[in-house]
């Protein structure tokens, strides 16, 4: 019940509150801090959850997510689970077309599908992750298929809302064509009209879209800026009509006139532990970290109203988010010394972080470091490139702990498999208690619509914080500007990183 009342309210939430008229002829243009190295779902760098405006754009999903991540039809316009969740049969919707005339059949999802499942580890980790439990698909009529697992799962509706539900023409999967040579036809809003890697991709409207064309532009831009400077001065002088800024340009960006627009994300600034090393391995030091850090002073020195404190994983509008857990860990030096003198260090403590080698990280990192020194929690960095940041998840571990952003997954169970769990991506060794391993199997094993099914997860979060799996600092959202009442429809999308800009509008009144 709980779930769908958040869904809910984030649908009346989204909708405007009055009838705004829009520009159907006009282009949107957005600068990006994030690019696309290619088109290819399955390609690693299409992983990154930051990285998927434009693939959703021109791939259509089998399963739709709503803004808080709710599986509903989407290419799919229905789906059944064997009573042992060791197969799911899709029903498709019929008459949807490719970009390139061809029709939307079982026969060439299958093909998607087995092209994902035979890329093996050449397909980005994200994908990997997803389809580890993927067996075999079988046709059961043209617009009929059944995905046959290796093991039971109740996940499969949230799996299919990500890149493995993007579904591309059988011309794009046929053949060996993979990352620069894969071929972009999808069956979304919009379709391929020009791309130039980590530079631009050029998008015109599907006029023949299933889902209907009303009120969307006649073109979508995506363009590829890494200068935050470049990208605000773009949107003053008009060459965009929306962009992505940092958070410290919100100041810059309102005494300009630009409408500021704080999309809160199920994105944090996150810190990763190596549980396998001392002393961070020992719970009450790790106690004794949480008390040490003040989230609000990060939040508000850092942020400048775009980020909130946390210790938890999701946005206040997530049917996940327990506001409980946020009362466990108060800022408190005097606790924090005391909890570390009953671990064995009453000297304190010297800890090794894994610092990324970029402006916000090392702001951060350095603001880390002296607030931490307050409570005996002596910080030294060890400054790798960003790019190097598996290091601390690869033998032989380096740092005691990794500080990134994380950007999110639309099922939240899978967050926990791969933050906290034992094996899990992002958690280089072991876990904090068993008790999380055991209550993600469980999940597992419950479809999303199950309500026993949200209770277990948010189950988990509390034991997870409780044992201080990870240590969440402050929410990470997106931060975008534009001119006052130029954009219509730019809601927060919960699934990912980024927000789906596939139904997002232009106001008549601008250009």
């Amino acid at each position: 019940m709980m779930r769908w009342l958040f869904a809910a309210l984030m649908l009346l939430a989204a909708a405007p509150a009055r009838a705004v008229d829009v520009n159907t002829a006009a282009t949107l243009i957005y600068y990006d801090a994030v690019g696309n190295e290619t088109l290819d779902p399955a390609e690693p760098q299409s992983g990154s959850s930051f990285s998927q405006e434009v693939l959703l754009a021109l791939y259509d999903t089998l399963v739709r997510l709503d803004p808080v991540g709710t599986p509903t039809p989407g290419l799919a316009e229905s789906w059944k689970a064997s009573p042992d969740l060791m197969s799911f049969t899709f029903t498709l919707r019929q008459g949807v077309k490719f970009h390139d005339g061809t029709e939307v059949t079982a026969d060439v999802v299958k093909k998607n599908l087995d092209r994902d499942i035979a890329l093996g580890p050449r397909a980005s980790g994200a994908m990997v992750d997803s389809i580890k439990v993927f067996g075999s698909v079988d046709v059961l009529g043209k617009y009929e298929f059944r995905l046959n697992l290796k093991s039971p799962s109740g996940q499969i509706p949230y799996i299919m809302g990500g890149i493995v539900g993007m579904v591309a023409s059988e011309a794009s999967v046929i053949g060996d064509g993979f990352g620069v040579s894969f071929k972009a036809v999808g069956a979304g809003p919009y379709r391929l009209k020009s791309f130039e890697s980590n530079v631009k991709t050029v998008m015109t409207r599907n006029e023949d879209y299933w889902g209907g064309t009303a009120g969307r532009p006649a073109a979508f831009e995506h363009h590829y800026v890494p200068d935050g400077r470049a990208r605000l001065n773009a949107v003053r002088s008009g060459q965009a009509n929306v962009v992505l800024i940092d958070p410290r340009q919100i100041p810059e960006a309102k005494g300009a006139g630009l409408e500021v627009l704080v999309n809160e994300k199920n994105g944090v600034w996150d810190i990763y532990v190596n549980h396998g090393k001392a002393p961070l391995n020992n719970l009450k030091v790790r106690q004794a970290f949480m008390h040490a850090v003040d989230r609000q002073a990060l939040a508000d020195a850092l942020s400048f109203g775009s980020s909130r404190p946390t210790v938890q994983f999701f946005a206040q509008s997530s049917p996940v988010y327990d506001p409980a857990l946020e009362k466990i860990y108060p800022y408190d030096p005097a606790k924090a010394k005391a909890l570390l003198a009953e671990a064995g260090y009453k000297d304190g403590i010297e800890l090794t972080h894994l610092l990324l080698n970029t402006t916000e990280y090392k702001i951060l990192g350095e603001a880390l470091q002296a607030m931490l020194a307050e409570s005996g929690i002596r910080i030294k960095f060890d400054v790798v490139d960003a790019s190097q940041f598996n290091v601390f998840r690869r033998p032989p571990y380096r740092g005691d702990f990794l500080m990134a952003r994380w950007g999110g997954r639309a099922d939240p169970l899978q967050v926990f498999q791969e933050l906290i769990a034992t094996g899990a991506t992002y958690n280089p060794v072991g876990v904090s208690t068993p008790e999380i391993d055991t209550l993600i199997e469980k999940a597992r094993a419950l479809l999303p619509d199950d309500p026993a099914r949200l209770a277990i997860v948010r189950q988990i979060g509390r034991v997870g914080v409780e044992n201080v799996a990870n240590m969440p600092l402050m929410t990470r959202s997106n931060v975008y500007a534009f001119k006052p009442g130029c954009i219509v429809g730019l809601v927060p999308f919960l699934a990912i990183g980024d927000d789906r800009f596939n139904d997002v509008q232009i106001a008549a009144k601008c250009k």
